[in-house]
């Protein structure tokens, strides 16, 4: 299953469990988030104007050789994060927001909270009489 598939069907994480194969996709996407140079690479591409970046852009951001850029974006392509395209000699990067978006639903706490309260209800601690009363 592509992970596109699998964010798409898995439910808010306050919701229900996630699967076997829901959270083993999942995972993969925030351990390639895990690396700081991947995480500024997608805030590099997310934050340009136009929402494309050049490689050569990108490469120039870093103290990093060239391979080592490649081997990042790679992994943030194989993950689903970005779209790519060969224009010439040079490559484009582009977020793929779809996929960003299924993470963000995925995380989102429900408008009841996992405690089935408002999740913007203040949790208030128990009365003198309800704390009285023997369970």
């Amino acid at each position: 299953m592509e992970l596109l598939e699998i964010l798409e069907c898995s439910p808010p994480l306050t919701r229900e469990p996630l699967d076997a194969e829901q959270a083993a996709g999942v995972a993969r996407v925030f351990k390639a988030l895990g690396d700081p140079v991947r995480l500024r690479i997608l805030s590099i591409v997310a934050s340009r104007a136009g929402g494309e970046v050049c490689v050569c852009d990108v490469t120039d951001a870093f103290e990093l050789s060239q391979p080592t850029i490649s081997h990042h974006l790679k992994v943030l392509k194989e993950v689903g994060l970005l779209t790519s395209e060969r224009r010439a000699s040079w490559v484009y990067y582009r977020l793929v927001p779809e996929t960003l978006g299924e993470l963000s639903a995925l995380l989102t706490l429900s408008a009841s909270g996992p405690t089935g309260r408002p999740a913007d209800e203040p949790v208030s601690p128990p009365s003198a009489a309800a704390a009285a009363v023997p369970r």
